[in-house]
């Protein structure tokens, strides 16, 4: 039985200069960055350090699973984990580019007390297995490892994001779910991972690309060329994201 998703909530992160507003003024630009639950630690790091460098430039971070259609003309950039959830607003963005890469991990319950060995193991009938929802980039890249694995699945419920994914295992709701390995990070000691082999994992891509329509597309473009850049590329790392 899958359980019905539970209803979107997106959580928004704001940081402005100390005179900066929604309505830009003394040749301030404030950019509005809609972004993957995935990306949440890393682009409140990275948005910080480039308002350091560029104090003109201020942020409001949005970060959750959303319809972009309904929110990109409302944005100046758009950051997501798969190429595809670009697709549908290609059209309203400038040139993307991959900023990060990233893998698939098992996250269980501290001490993995039901001894997990692998992607196999999920296959087990009793075993409360979660994964993203299928049109989402998590749960496309959760069904890429389990048909490269050859490993049927009961799923007890799909998620809007690697987030309520990982959520679900540290509140004991579930045995085991497939988020991104960054994920771990933001678990401390409420969860633990079993990794899953290379031959099975997937290379997660995540894209950045300024909005076409942008009120501020020449602050937005410079900031998402800033992302693919040396000191960008360090605080990914930082946060467990490798090179694209």
């Amino acid at each position: 039985m899958v359980v019905p998703m539970r209803p979107l909530v997106t959580a928004v992160v704001v940081l402005l200069a100390a005179t900066g507003c929604a309505a830009d003024s003394g040749g301030r630009a404030t950019l509005r960055v809609l972004a993957d639950a995935a990306l949440a630690e890393v682009f409140a790091d990275l948005t910080a350090v480039y308002h350091q460098h560029t104090p003109h430039v201020a942020f409001r971070l949005d970060v959750g699973t959303r319809d972009l259609a309904d929110e990109v003309e409302h944005a100046d950039v758009v950051a997501t984990s798969d190429t595809a959830s670009l697709e549908p607003v290609r059209k309203d963005l400038g040139t993307p580019h991959i900023v990060a890469s990233n893998a698939l991990t098992i996250a269980v319950a501290p001490g993995n007390p039901q001894k997990l060995t692998g992607v196999r193991s999920l296959s087990r009938q009793k075993l409360r297995v979660v994964l993203g929802t299928s049109v989402g980039p998590l749960g496309r890249y959760s069904r890429e490892v389990l048909t490269k694995a050859g490993v049927p699945v009961r799923i007890r419920s799909e998620e809007v994001d690697s987030r309520a994914v990982l959520s679900l295992v540290r509140a004991g709701r579930a045995d085991a779910g497939l988020v991104y390995i960054t994920d771990m990070k933001t678990a401390g000691a409420a969860a633990s991972s079993v990794a899953i082999p290379a031959v099975f994992n997937v290379k997660a891509l995540f894209p950045v690309a300024p909005v076409a329509g942008s009120r501020h597309l020449p602050e937005a473009t410079a900031f998402v060329a800033w992302l693919t850049g040396a000191e960008a590329r360090a605080l990914f790392h930082k946060y467990g994201f490798q090179a694209p």
